[in-house]
């Protein structure tokens, strides 16, 4: 890490998140439909005393975490039910073992584990005096470079001093929560924004309540469908529907697990090929209430567009679609609070400059207006946001990245208006941080890069990935940063 001579000191944590292939979690083993038969009638063939023989040998693999297997390889078995030849009862043993041969184990940061974002966490009850316990999230990435969101817990003392929690080995995805429900109002706007509010998705929708279920609008939509017939595949507002839908879902996990046994996997059909970049922010609202927010990058295997995510205990999760125009490429970072009664986020719309937008509505982004360009060598190529901006009495203290020669990517700081953001009242001009040769060497060499800080008794606390493989901790003390931008 090198750093800005005229800045005041930095220090390194010492401390590296590295990926670990160790950290597993159950996933459904899917083949095509006519294997699925085989394999199912395969298992049925064999005598009952063969099944519990089987089934014992798979359990002795995952015996420090049988009862979620079990569980997990009952629910396999009856998203394959249907592949059974017979009604014959089956055995409680034959039924865990079909569900055994559909179900794998998933290694979820095997490749990487980086763009980390903090936020304080929210029970600060036990923490040492002076302290304070946050969150960290982090980008895994396992097998068929899938990204997801994974958590560990940590604490920074007074003196800038970091430790972070061991993390468990086995790992939870979350379960969908079923009874999310939808304002109809927002869902009727959402579907205005993608061109499929239509008479018939006027009709379908004033056939459920407000709020609805997903199954309500699943069974209005099927209803449409049977009364269409075969034209029913000229009406392109049916699938929309339901893929929205599928797109804004709730996620939930057991109070039992540890934040670290939890992982936001990719469940919505923008997001099916990885969740990427999450950029955390603690959210307070001009009634006092307050929430966590991350906005990600959805990727589908073609398109990355950014959602929002929303929770306030982070058992619970809303994914959410953004709309808009505003709303058209990756690295938008929500401001903390509302300024001037309205919501603000930095963003990138061309992959080049930043801009700031403005909205009275979450989940609706219309104008942008330009903010910074390129300006210094080191990021000739782009710049962009490491994370939400972080209030101060001088400014909005912004985190950036810059990309320059080589494609190196430095982490920079400017500071905005707290009331006018549009204000830009310093920037650095030479990097904070940029890769030394121990940070060089990576997943993508040369790259430094953070989704989010936090400032702790006067110290920024700066969490940081090194060339798209591991993360570490650097602080600095925020009065000698805003002396260099001020």
């Amino acid at each position: 890490m090198t750093v800005q001579g005229s800045i005041g000191a930095i220090r390194h944590a010492h401390l590296v998140l590295r990926p670990d292939a160790s950290r597993v979690l159950f996933r459904p083993f899917r083949l095509d439909a006519f294997r699925e038969l085989k394999v199912v009638a395969r298992v049925a063939a064999l005598s009952e005393d063969r099944v519990r023989a089987q089934l014992a040998e798979v359990l002795s693999d995952v015996e420090e975490r049988e009862v979620t297997a079990r569980t997990f390889f009952l629910e396999q078995f009856d998203a394959v039910r249907s592949r059974l030849l017979t009604d014959e009862p089956l055995s409680d043993e034959r039924r865990l073992l079909i569900g055994a041969y559909f179900t794998q184990e998933y290694s979820l940061e095997s490749a990487a584990l980086f763009n980390p974002s903090l936020v304080p966490h929210w029970d600060q009850s036990g923490v040492k005096p002076n302290a304070l316990r946050f969150i960290v999230s982090l980008r895994a990435i396992g097998e068929g470079h899938l990204s997801s969101i994974t958590f560990r817990c940590g604490t920074v003392d007074d003196q800038g001093f970091i430790e972070v929690e061991p993390a468990e080995r086995f790992v939870t995805a979350p379960s969908i929560i079923p009874t999310a429900a939808y304002d109809k109002v927002l869902f009727e706007r959402k579907l205005q924004e993608i061109g499929s509010y239509t008479d018939l998705s006027r009709s379908i929708l004033e056939k459920v309540t407000d709020p609805f279920s997903f199954d309500e609008l699943q069974t209005s939509v099927d209803a449409a469908s049977r009364w269409l017939g075969n034209s029913s595949d000229n009406y392109p507002e049916l699938r929309a529907i339901l893929l929205l839908a599928r797109s804004n879902y709730s996620v939930g996990f057991s109070p039992d697990q540890s934040l670290s046994a939890r992982v936001i996997f990719p469940q919505g059909p923008t997001e099916i090929a990885g969740i990427e970049d999450a950029r955390f922010v603690l959210f307070r609202d001009e009634d006092g209430r307050s929430a966590y927010y991350a906005t990600y990058s959805a990727y589908d295997g073609r398109v990355v567009i950014p959602q929002l995510l929303e929770t306030t205990d982070f058992l619970s999760f809303r994914m959410s679609t953004l709309n808009g125009p505003g709303i058209a490429n990756k690295g938008i970072a929500l401001f903390p609070r509302k300024i001037n009664g309205q919501y603000v986020m930095l963003s990138r719309q061309d992959n080049e400059n930043i801009y700031l937008m403005f909205s009275d509505a979450l989940h609706f982004w219309y104008k942008s207006q330009l903010l910074l360009r390129p300006t210094h060598p080191w990021e000739f190529v782009q710049v962009g946001n490491c994370g939400s901006p972080i209030e101060t009495d001088a400014g909005w203290l912004v985190l950036s990245h810059g990309v320059g020669a080589s494609r190196k990517y430095s982490i920079g700081a400017f500071l905005l208006d707290r009331d006018d953001p549009t204000k830009v009242l310093g920037r650095l001009r030479e990097p904070l941080l940029t890769p030394n040769q121990g940070e060089r060497v990576g997943y993508v060499p040369n790259v430094l890069y953070s989704c989010g800080a936090i400032a702790y008794n006067g110290i920024l606390v700066l969490p940081y990935a090194m060339s798209d493989y591991a993360s570490t901790f650097a602080t600095i003390r925020v009065d000698d940063l805003l002396d260099a931008l001020t």
